[in-house]
C-alpha cells in the first residue's frame, strides 16, 4: 500500500491540474521528461539548466536600465497572460531569469514557451 501511495504521490507531482479563470476550465501542466527537456533546450541555446534544481536560466544584457525595464514589462505582460511567472533579478542593464513550474516541481512546456517569448523580445 505504501508503495502505491508513493507512486501516486510522484504522479501527482508530475501531473498537476490548474484551474484557469481566463480559460474557464482547466489546463493540464506536465513536467517535461528527459527527451522533451533535451529537445526544448536544443531550441533555446542561450538557456542553461540550473544547478541543483529542475529549472533553466538565462542572463540578458541591455543598453541601459530603460531597455532592461521595457523587456521586463513586456515579459511580465506575457507571463501574466500565461498565468506563469518568472523568477528574476534586475540590476541596471542586466536581467537574470530563472524559469521553473512550481506546480510540477520542475520544467514544463510553460517554461519553454516563456523562454522562447523572452528570446524573441530581447
Amino acid at each position: 500500500m505504501a508503495k502505491k501511495v508513493a507512486r501516486l504521490d510522484r504522479q501527482a507531482k508530475q501531473l498537476y491540474v490548474l484551474f484557469s479563470q481566463q480559460a474557464g476550465g482547466c489546463i493540464v501542466v506536465q513536467k517535461l521528461n528527459e527527451t522533451e527537456r533535451a529537445e526544448a533546450l536544443a531550441k533555446l541555446p542561450e538557456w542553461t539548466p540550473t544547478e541543483g534544481r529542475d529549472a533553466i536560466a538565462r542572463s540578458f544584457k541591455f543598453k541601459d536600465f530603460k531597455e532592461a525595464f521595457a523587456f521586463m514589462t513586456r515579459a511580465a505582460l506575457k507571463a501574466e497572460q500565461m498565468d506563469h511567472h518568472p523568477e528574476w533579478f534586475n540590476v541596471y542593464n542586466r536581467v537574470e531569469v530563472t524559469l521553473a513550474t512550481h506546480d510540477v516541481d520542475g520544467l514544463s512546456q510553460r517554461d519553454v514557451e516563456l523562454a522562447a517569448y523572452m528570446d524573441s523580445i530581447c
